[in-house]
């Protein structure tokens, strides 16, 4: 008997916004058609490509740069200009190595375990002051414009030096950045395309005035030659800062408004949480992996290759969808339900290993445990309060406006 398939259209902005990730789509695929050819978008001038969606290929492909590179044509879905393509491949997200590793050797000093660690008092002192703010102004508030988005925008700036004044244009930035297909981000390519440069110029700028005034940050550090004398080149610092604006940026303030979303849509995992506060370490985990904050990467094939049965030519265009691998029943038990104690989890919301595992994953499970600490200790009681708005996107699985109903511990 022959399976009729759905309708697969994996890649339409309209319908992220609308439903979020197609879960639906994906497990048809994972089980019948799990590298699948997709058509493509003459109108975006996008070619047909492979969607990945199982986990063990999407892990194949993310730790086998020698076959799928990220620097062939870069790592985001869209094809680049030739122009764009040049600058870009200075980025570390696109590289592949031994470049990829030279560059991510000197920028890994910033990001260890211990280092993020050392700020743990700091994101304390961060959500505090944000959840009593918003307490402050009353029972009605915005969890995204109130917490979710300031908590990885303050934390980035004070990686970066930067002046508290400077983080609404951070944050300006990478909304436009980020938000391509979302007319609320980005109405011309023009808009992209100047955000771009002036957060560009924003780096250079923070660099010069570094090495005249070097301080204790992440930008001094990134400044200076590292144990073998390896030393970013100016294009190559500006470009990491801002993949690091944006990247930092948008993944955990993603994160946690999918994360709220979940535990209210999920009364007893809150409920759980709250009986049992230590889970918010793991529940961190589940977080990303049930919100699956970057949706997909794109690859190129470099040469002749063979992936889950198909055969992939040198030059075709592969797209995994961590959303899809993140939901996979040959790995996770019950993945369709949401368990804050979860463990094992082996997730790929931090991307499938090899070179371009999350630089930020220390960092961004701490933001998300301690904001979910804080929130339990003074806002028990949160709930939704009028309608969730999406980020036109498929590329970012975003939450724009989430509006929520909050009450002080003690009216509890």
């Amino acid at each position: 008997m022959k399976i009729t398939p759905p309708a697969i259209d994996l890649v339409d902005p309209g319908a992220y916004e609308r439903a979020g990730i197609p879960h639906a789509q994906l497990a048809w695929l994972r089980e019948h058609d799990p590298v699948h050819r997709h058509h493509g978008d003459p109108e975006r001038g996008n070619p047909p490509f492979w969607a990945v969606t199982r986990h063990a290929d999407v892990v194949h492909v993310s730790r086998h740069p020698e076959l799928f590179s990220s620097y062939e044509r870069l790592a985001l879905f869209d094809e680049p200009t030739e122009e764009h393509l040049l600058l870009q491949r200075m980025m570390m997200l696109n590289q592949d190595p031994p470049d990829h590793t030279r560059k991510r050797s000197i920028v890994n000093r910033g990001f260890t375990k211990r280092a993020i660690g050392a700020l743990e008092e700091h994101i304390r002192d961060i959500c505090r002051r944000l959840v009593a703010e918003t307490l402050e102004r009353g029972d009605e508030a915005d969890f995204v414009r109130d917490l979710a988005a300031p908590l990885p925008l303050y934390v980035i700036c004070e990686l970066l030096g930067a002046p508290p004044e400077d983080r609404q244009k951070i944050f300006d930035w990478s909304n436009t950045l980020i938000g391509a297909d979302d007319p609320d981000f980005q109405i011309t390519p023009e808009d992209g395309q100047r955000a771009a440069g002036e957060l560009y110029a924003y780096a250079n700028t923070l660099a010069e005035e570094r090495r005249r005034n070097p301080r204790e940050d992440i930008v001094t550090k990134l400044l200076q030659p590292d144990a073998d004398g390896e030393i970013l080149s100016g294009d190559e610092f500006e470009l990491f800062i801002m993949l690091l604006s944006v990247a930092g940026n948008e993944t955990t303030r993603n994160a946690a408004s999918g994360g709220m979303l979940a535990l209210l849509e999920h009364p007893d995992q809150w409920a759980r949480l709250k009986a049992d506060p230590k889970l918010v370490w793991t529940a961190a985990d589940e977080i990303v992996r049930w919100v699956t904050p970057v949706n997909l990467f794109r690859r190129t094939a470099v040469r002749d290759t063979e992936l889950g049965g198909r055969e992939i030519a040198a030059g075709d265009k592969v797209v995994v969808f961590y959303g899809s691998a993140n939901r996979d029943e040959s790995v996770f038990t019950d993945p369709r339900t949401f368990d804050i104690g979860r463990d094992p989890n082996p997730h790929l919301g931090f991307g499938g290993g090899g070179p371009h595992f999350c630089l930020g994953a220390h960092l961004a499970r701490l933001e998300l445990g301690v904001l979910f600490e804080t929130l339990l200790d003074a806002m028990p009681n949160i709930e939704l309060s009028g309608n969730v708005r999406r980020l036109r996107s498929s590329f970012i699985n975003g939450i724009k406006e989430m509006p929520v109903r909050v009450r002080p511990a003690i009216l509890g």
